[in-house]
């Protein structure tokens, strides 16, 4: 796994800021050039290096998720080109001049969080913030980070460029909410008037728009694959939460067959699954634990009497002889997501009970001018 930051300086004065700001700023590491050496790197954990930087950019790019550099941004720029791959994967870089007056926000500004952290690169040191990806700049969505704070995964990564040039170009954009959370406009100024919210694709379809972005827990059909996603990008909101009862000892793959059928059946997406909620006695459960762990999902779990405060359409008499409660994946699913009712009520295969709950976000955003 990447470590956070790596501090690059080959200047005298850009030593001295570098070390100002790795004082500062927690997990960063700093390098320079042994010429500057004062006695102390040791014991600090500062790193020296002999000869060009350039020597040791590419271990830095493997090793860091982001890099600031005190170098001049032409020589940034020509070191790095070589060592480029992948906007999704390069590391975040950033510029600081010699005076310490800029810090340019340099690569991977949106999924590598540059621009991020060239505002609080800037803001340690004093330096004015250097931003010119196009949606910062004008206040607007950037595609490549919508909902991300959320947790939202985007699935469909390929139309990202074209429908980020119809956002930035004031084309006519469609939201398409059906699920997840409806507060992700933060800036201090109304929607624009290019972009419209839709609670579904058939209305953005007869309203027209030149580029969609699709923010759902369900499974497109084909026809809203072929109208939304012909310049759409499609988002998956942390909205589904399962509750699960299962036999001790059952195996992770039976859990997880089970619930990638299910989903698939309900026209459900497992990426937007949020999390497991299942009684306090299989907090221990070796197959939940395993799938939590392989899909990064939260275990919430809830006491008998807990869940008995949930009203239940089918109380089971045998359920409570063994666990205290009147059913188990039925009201963690509730009780965890928060939902009035279940999206499934209950199924039953082989040593798996599944219940499934959307967490609600019920008031869809206003927006004021």
């Amino acid at each position: 796994m990447s470590k956070p930051f790596a501090a690059v300086a080959i200047t005298k004065h850009g030593v001295e800021m570098a070390r100002q700001l790795v004082d500062r700023f927690p997990g960063a590491d700093l390098y320079y050039m042994n010429k500057f050496a004062r006695g102390d790197e040791a014991d600090r954990g500062y790193e020296l290096f002999e000869g060009s930087v350039k020597l040791i950019l590419p271990d830095l790019f493997k090793r860091y998720s982001g890099i600031i550099l005190f170098i001049s941004l032409g020589a940034v720029v020509r070191m790095i080109a070589p060592i480029l791959e992948d906007k999704k994967t390069d590391p975040a870089v950033v510029v600081v001049d010699d005076r310490g007056e800029h810090a340019i926000s340099v690569l991977s500004g949106h999924l590598g969080g540059a621009n991020e952290l060239t505002r609080e690169v800037a803001a340690v040191i004093g330096a004015r913030p250097v931003i010119t990806t196009a949606s910062d700049v004008q206040k607007t969505i950037p595609v490549d980070l919508f909902g991300r704070s959320f947790g939202w995964e985007i699935e469909s990564f390929d139309k990202a460029t074209p429908v980020s040039a119809s956002v930035v170009n004031e084309e006519r954009i469609a939201v398409v909410q059906e699920a997840g959370e409806t507060n992700w406009w933060t800036y201090d100024k109304p929607l624009p008037e290019h972009i419209k919210i839709y609670a579904n694709g058939k209305e953005a379809a007869e309203a027209g728009f030149d580029a969609a972005l699709v923010v759902t827990d369900r499974l497109l059909t084909p026809e809203e694959e072929q109208v939304l996603m012909r310049n759409g990008v499609l988002y998956r909101p942390k909205t589904l939460v399962l509750g699960i009862g299962c036999n001790r000892g059952t195996a992770a793959e039976e859990i997880e067959q089970v619930i990638a059928e299910t989903l698939a059946e309900l026209r459900l997406s497992m990426k937007s699954v949020r999390n497991i909620a299942t009684i306090d006695l299989k907090k221990d459960e070796q197959g939940l634990l395993d799938l939590c762990r392989k899909y990064k999902w939260r275990l919430d779990i809830y006491t008998p009497e807990q869940l008995n405060t949930v009203p239940l359409p089918n109380p089971s008499e045998k359920v409570f002889q063994y666990t205290g409660a009147y059913g188990v994946s039925e009201p963690a699913a509730k009780l965890s997501s928060g939902a009035d009712g279940w999206l499934l009520e209950k199924k039953k295969n082989g040593n798996v009970t599944l219940s499934i709950a959307r967490v609600p976000h019920y008031v869809q955003m206003e927006v004021t001018g």
